[in-house]
């Protein structure tokens, strides 16, 4: 077994590229659904001061055991993924893993789109202008034509610069939306990546034929989506039924009332894997609500460990 490495966020900002993450995560996904993986929903341990957050899983197929742990306080956010051989039992890796969470979100939102909308959706509306919508617009743009993509958020001065960057760094046309109306009018995909404890928007506003990503509502405080806008959805697919049993701040109050059951939720690998139908109909509104798993921070890094063998970086991991 090789010596484990230790890799800096700078290495994976080197290593890590939307395709490899949309690849990644499809892979995850598909083998999940095969009965080739397992996951353990996102536990929690609390202080007033700080939460620590744990998801685990396996991938045996690809030699991968292992778990992304992160602490959240007033201070800021502090991501690492620990990657294991499932063979063996060794340490492979360890990662610094903002950017890879990151890359990986947008990747889930991405291999959805690229599953349930409309082969020809060219234009986007996402609501949020942080850290993670980065990931998200170019895992869209990946997937599909995207011609323009309108944003918003609250703060007009960083909704402007963050339009502008992306603008720069994808060559579409990604433009500052004036309300929450003229983000989801007119939208073929319609994406949330936000910590809103309210939904974002009206579900009239929806036309015949849109998807949407719902990538914030990862507690029961948070809701993106509401439920008229629910209602209007054939079918709900998550990327985990377990998880979204425990943490789908959007599904928990309509499951708690009875007004949604488990059974209806379809997990995003069972139509990768060609168990469930997608998209039926072209003015089908189809929707993911998507928590994140520890099995799709596992296949990403499993190729940056590769990657940076390769290229002979990261530094000896003492263990």
């Amino acid at each position: 077994m090789q010596q484990p490495i230790f890799l800096t966020e700078k290495d994976v900002e080197q290593l890590l590229t939307m395709p490899l993450a949309l690849e990644a995560v499809e892979s995850a996904l598909r083998e999940l659904s095969l009965g080739q993986a397992s996951d353990v929903p996102r536990q929690r341990s609390r202080l007033p001061q700080t939460t620590l957050h744990i998801l685990q899983g396996a991938l045996p197929l690809q030699d991968a055991i292992g778990y992304k742990a992160y602490t959240s306080n007033r201070s800021g956010i502090r991501f690492l993924v620990h990657l294991f051989s499932a063979a063996s039992g060794c340490l492979r890796a360890v990662f610094e893993a903002d950017r890879l969470g990151m890359m990986r979100t947008g990747a889930a939102s991405g291999v959805a789109t690229r599953w349930l909308a409309r082969p020809d959706a060219e234009v986007a509306g996402v609501f949020g202008a942080g850290w993670q919508a980065e990931g998200h617009i170019e895992a869209l743009a990946a997937v599909r034509p995207l011609r323009r993509v309108k944003v918003y958020a609250r703060n007009a001065e960083r909704l402007k610069l963050f339009c502008q960057r992306m603008s720069e760094q994808l060559h579409i046309d990604v433009m500052p939306a004036g309300s929450p109306e003229e983000t989801v009018r007119g939208s073929d995909i319609v994406s949330t990546i936000t910590t809103s404890a309210t939904p974002l928007f009206d579900a009239a506003w929806l036309s015949p034929g849109t998807h949407i990503n719902a990538a914030g509502s990862n507690s029961l405080i948070r809701c993106e989506i509401s439920e008229e806008a629910l209602r209007r959805c054939q079918t709900i697919f998550v990327d985990s039924v377990d998880t979204a049993l425990c943490e789908a701040g959007d599904l928990l109050p309509l499951l708690e009332k009875g007004r949604l059951q488990a059974r209806q939720l379809v997990e995003l690998g069972d139509v990768i894997a060609g168990k469930h139908a997608g998209r039926s109909t072209p003015d089908q509104i189809t929707i993911f609500e998507s928590q994140g798993m520890a099995i799709q921070d596992l296949a990403v890094a499993v190729r940056l460990e590769a990657l940076a063998r390769d290229l002979g970086l990261g530094v000896h991991y003492p263990c």
